[in-house]
């Protein structure tokens, strides 16, 4: 990782930009349950607990020796974590203040929304780099000048990419209520795959930590789906309250 003091500021500013672009789209939610507020808050203190838990896991205890292991082990996180904590931690709170509400497709806009920023961050900070790669237009160099596979960028093209599925989707009213879900499973496919072209440490024969997140990821995106289907095929009047509840909202 590159810890020049602008690129810290700069990477800094830009997880400020994306905790204040959520909260802006949330409050939009917000409106229909001041309950909701809790789940915005559980949302993201479990994705602050995720991402510091699953880089950890994954490769921060290997940095134990390093001089500067406790500059990289504060700031060390994991989208994937970030993920896998939020989710977790939205699901309980909901179902601890007996919330029933589907929040899903609002995350699924949210999510990409700032992961996107956040992946901005990773190109200002040098971090998160790909496989030394041999030199071609699509490549970027690391502090070193080594050519490397640009997987910031790639990450953030899927999550733009994802991010206009959503929109359309909900623009049609195409699969209301599982849209988070349907990101989960697709961020959790495209991960998986793209970690074997990331620069991180493999813990399990040729898979990292990060690639069995990534499985995890897409498995609770599947049962998350597969439990919504079969709610909704027991209340088929699921899809027109949602429906109703945006066209209040003004969407």
């Amino acid at each position: 990782m590159n810890f020049l003091p602008l690129h810290s500021t700069a990477y800094g500013w830009l997880m400020l930009a994306g905790i204040f672009v959520s909260i802006f789209l949330w409050s939009q939610l917000i409106r229909r349950d001041d309950r909701l507020v809790l789940v915005y808050v559980a949302a993201l203190v479990g994705a602050f607990l995720g991402a510091k838990l699953v880089y950890l896991g994954a490769e921060g205890w290997l940095h134990w020796h390093d001089p500067n292991r406790w500059v990289v082990l504060a700031t060390g996180k994991s989208i994937t974590g970030a993920l896998l904590g939020g989710y977790l931690a939205v699901e309980i709170t909901k179902h601890l203040i007996r919330y029933r509400g589907i929040t899903g497709d609002w995350f699924a806009v949210i999510v990409p929304t700032g992961v996107m920023i956040g992946r901005i961050g990773c190109m200002i900070n040098g971090c998160c780099l790909g496989k030394v790669w041999p030199a071609s237009w699509y490549t970027v160099n690391d502090v070193n000048g080594v050519p490397r596979w640009p997987s910031s960028q790639v990450e953030f093209l899927f999550n733009a990419v994802m991010l206009c599925v959503t929109l359309v989707l909900r623009r049609k009213k195409i699969a209301q209520g599982q849209l988070f879900h349907i990101y989960l499973m697709a961020y959790g496919i495209f991960r998986f795959f793209h970690e074997f072209l990331r620069d991180t440490p493999q813990i399990i024969g040729p898979i990292s930590g990060y690639q069995v997140a990534a499985l995890l990821i897409f498995a609770l995106g599947m049962v998350g789906f597969m439990q919504r289907r079969r709610k909704m095929h027991a209340y088929p009047d699921i899809p027109e309250v949602i429906s109703k509840a945006g066209a209040a909202r003004g969407n």
